[in-house]
């Protein structure tokens, strides 16, 4: 069997804790190397941002390969400017597969975007659809905080629209399922539960005192280190974190047992306009709560490293305001780490309360 995989705004390679990169990226990478062992052949098509990274990389294992398709400038462009490449892109990935001499039995999308560009190839392969969102569009809608932060109405037309082409949709939870059904009306016969999994060769218990010796982080006795891993944006609710950092010392319980948070994601060094918005928020929100010997951003980090981050920790918090599934609390707990996180999404149903880790109300530090 031969399936197109799609991930046009992310490259499954790409490091992870940037601005576009995270569970999907995750999902993507390493559902296709669990497929080339059992004779499954998976290209993975992605939008080029690098005219000097071969447009193919065979670094999924048994041939399956990443190729990048020239649609637009090759660079990393904002993802409101990337619908308008979108035809670009799916006469790239029609164009490759002739060259190639490749037909492919099944497309398998993820996010809106790419299900539009599966649209056309449907139409042109006339193969199945499989699609799975990773974020809704109405759903970061209901907890947007100012109009900037809103998704414009192409985004939800355009997710109405993979609904009625997609043969079926994978949510990643019940409560994934229900808000396609409720939000979108979305047809419940196409509609399959099957939450994503972990790797466990490579997230699993680490000793703490060599985890923190590998990555850096003194072992100084009774210190508690707190960790966030993710992507720096307002929806993971680390102004909430960070609040509750302040709240524990104003009640002595830094002066009983220290606590640091490290914050794994973003770029924390950038400088000027390269700096993102919510990064520069964050660290203003630390500067101001007199938390800079507490909070530690620590940028971006290679997946490899991670199983250290989470083994050297003493607890992951993850105060999204929404999640649709919650990678990081599934490596964690693989990890043997427990997790406290925010009642929302996946991390709801991720999360047992009491057992492997905490659910609190979200936005409540």
């Amino acid at each position: 069997m031969n399936i197109a995989m799609i991930s046009y705004h992310t490259c499954p390679l790409a490091t992870l804790g940037g601005k576009d990169t995270g569970g999907m990226n995750v999902y993507v990478r390493d559902l296709t190397r669990f497929l080339g062992p059992r004779g499954v052949h998976v290209d993975v098509f992605t939008r080029s941002q690098d005219e000097h990274i071969p447009h193919v990389l065979h670094d999924l294992g048994y041939g399956n390969r990443v190729v990048h398709i020239p649609a637009g400038p090759e660079v990393p462009l904002p993802k409101k400017e990337l619908a308008g490449y979108l035809s670009e892109f799916a006469e790239g990935i029609k164009h490759f597969a002739a060259e190639k001499g490749i037909r492919y039995d099944l497309i398998h999308s993820h996010y809106w975007m790419s299900g539009i560009a599966a649209e056309t190839l449907k139409a042109e392969w006339g193969v199945p659809v499989i699609h799975m969102f990773h974020t809704l569009g109405l759903m970061k809608n209901r907890i947007a905080r100012n109009p900037a932060e809103m998704e414009g109405e192409y985004r939800i037309e355009g997710e109405r629209r993979v609904l009625q082409i997609a043969d079926q949709i994978i949510a990643a939870t019940p409560a994934e399922r229900a808000q396609l059904q409720f939000l979108y009306q979305a047809n419940d016969s196409k509609i399959t539960v099957i939450p994503p999994g972990v790797d466990t060769s490579r997230f699993y218990p680490i000793p703490k005192e060599e985890a923190r010796e590998i990555i850096g982080i003194p072992a100084n006795g009774d210190d508690r280190l707190l960790l966030f891993v993710g992507r720096i944006e307002p929806l993971k609710g680390l102004d909430t974190l960070i609040h509750a950092i302040a709240m524990m010392r104003e009640q002595g319980v830094q002066c009983r047992v220290p606590h640091y948070l490290a914050v794994v994601g973003g770029d924390p060094h950038a400088s000027g306009e390269n700096l993102s918005d919510e990064m520069a928020r964050l660290q203003a929100l630390r500067e101001e709560l007199g938390l800079n010997e507490l909070v530690l951003f620590l940028g971006k980090r290679a997946q490899d490293t991670l199983p250290y981050y989470y083994s050297a920790a003493d607890v992951l918090i993850m105060p999204s305001h929404y999640e649709s599934f919650g990678m990081v609390a599934l490596e964690a707990m693989a990890c043997g780490t427990p997790v406290v996180a925010s009642q929302v999404g996946g991390l709801a149903f991720l999360v047992q309360d009491g057992q492997t880790g905490f659910v609190v109300p979200d936005g409540d530090p």
